[in-house]
């Protein structure tokens, strides 16, 4: 039985780029193991490898390269692309492994690596699981002899054959022409791709957050940053902003007012709009338990189920395909739609939404936001070593807060898959007790995490 994961977390393995685990040692071990796992008989192996933009991907990207060589795989090199495109090239071109060298939102310093099967599904934990214990293990004999080492080349069509791929998905009878767009590559992994995607479809194209220089990616621009494309579409006049974040698998909205639009007014529009055509599957939709009660409240009036799931676009694909389900997504602006790719992906989500503008012929303000979203209240507290929600007087308070929310909101406290925080979200109709909520939350759980530190030194 494989042991715990302790490298992978909610979106493969993450951290500050040079410093452990993200060094190059541990990325020609990833490679090598993961070579290994994806290896069976005597044929020739595939591997696609991408990434975004950050200096460092120079650092991993090659020592990837070196370990998927040694188990005798080979590697085709696709160069900064976005993290669903490296899905679809995985499956497109028959390949056993995917793999995505980016940290995502994270800014530059950070960097991260994702793995994706043959089906261009991001890996179950199990076998992240079996991955990590093979790292850990002697594999030296099992390398590849000489005669049996892979070849690296470089795949030059590869943005290209996303751009196809994704426009693809927008209706032939539509075009986009008469539509100014402002949309935000995060200076990040898109930076050609989106802006080409809605030019050759017809829309005026103002792109921002389109010059990387490796140091750049996310700096006040992308999703995690949307003031940015609020005011470029104020600025220009657009009829609609996109903004991306740095490896392009999620997407929040701007509409001509220069108001933000979250994923979960994304989910409603699509989930409701499938429905109407007849396109929806499974009747429902998944998300995890950060999407707003609001979006829970309209579909439920629309007569369609939301699933909850954990944190995590890979936690919303598992619940999809094991409800049948062709929507799904996040509130951060995952939006997840089998029928088009395995992953999220904010192109193809745009063009959905899109689509349904071009259609009504009305602006996006009145076309996309369906629902009012309760009051919801998210911080973060930062700790260094143990968790501190194991404490007595954390606990004290978590309970404390439910009571005082009682059948009107929602509590919601967990730690961050990816960094040493701890999440806390309330949400109800009383905006202020929310807030007061979450505040005095945080206070406790920040005085367990320095009285821990202390006692630890």
């Amino acid at each position: 039985m494989a042991s715990k994961r302790r490298l992978f977390g909610t979106d493969g393995i993450r951290g500050k780029a040079n410093t452990e685990p993200m060094t190059a040692g541990l990325a020609l071990r990833l490679g090598q193991a993961a070579g290994l796992w994806f290896t069976h008989g005597t044929r020739r192996h595939r591997v696609v490898i991408g990434k975004d933009t950050r200096l460092s991907g120079y650092m991993i990207e090659p020592a990837l390269t070196a370990g998927f060589i040694a188990a005798g795989m080979d590697v085709v090199l696709v160069g900064p692309l976005p993290t669903p495109a490296i899905a679809m090239l995985t499956r497109s071109l028959r390949a056993d492994l995917g793999v995505m060298v980016s940290a995502s939102h994270n800014p530059f310093e950070d960097n991260g690596i994702k793995l994706f099967g043959p089906d261009g599904y991001k890996l179950s934990d199990a076998t992240e699981a079996e991955i990590e214990a093979l790292m850990d293990a002697d594999l030296a004999p099992r390398m590849a002899a000489p005669a049996r080492l892979g070849r690296a080349s470089r795949l030059e069509d590869a943005a290209g054959r996303y751009i196809e791929a994704v426009k693809s998905s927008f209706p032939r009878s539509l075009r986009l022409g008469g539509l100014k767009i402002v949309v935000d590559c995060a200076n990040g992994a898109a930076y050609r791709v989106a802006p080409t995607v809605l030019w050759e479809l017809g829309a005026e194209v103002v792109a921002v957050g389109d010059a990387p220089d490796g140091f750049n990616i996310n700096r006040g621009c992308g999703s995690t940053v949307p003031d940015l494309v609020c005011a470029e579409v104020r600025r220009h006049g657009a009829d609609l902003g996109l903004s991306l974040d740095g490896d392009a698998d999620r997407l929040i909205v701007s509409d001509e007012q220069g108001n933000i639009i979250d994923g979960d007014q994304l989910l409603a529009l699509i989930a409701h709009s499938w429905a109407q055509a007849g396109r929806l599957a499974g009747g429902g939709v998944a998300a995890t338990v950060m999407s707003n009660l609001g979006l829970e409240r309209f579909l439920a009036g629309k007569g369609i189920v939301l699933h909850r799931t954990q944190v995590g676009d890979r936690y919303v694909m598992e619940r999809m395909r094991q409800l049948g389900l062709n929507v799904g997504g996040e509130q951060s602006g995952h939006i997840i739609l089998p029928d088009y790719a395995t992953t999220g992906d904010g192109l193809l989500a745009a063009l959905q939404l899109l689509a349904v503008l071009v259609e009504e012929g009305r602006p996006a303000s009145e076309v996309v936001r369906l629902f009012d979203p309760l009051p919801q209240v998210l911080k973060n507290v930062r700790y260094s070593g143990r968790s501190p929600l194991h404490a007595p007087r954390v606990k004290r308070a978590i309970e404390a807060a439910e009571a005082s929310l009682a059948a009107t909101g929602r509590l919601l406290i967990r730690r961050s898959g990816t960094e040493p925080l701890v999440r806390v979200m309330a949400e109800g109709e009383d905006d202020a007790l929310v807030l007061r909520v979450v505040d005095a939350l945080c206070v406790e759980i920040a005085a367990a995490a320095a009285e821990m530190a202390q006692a630890a030194d």
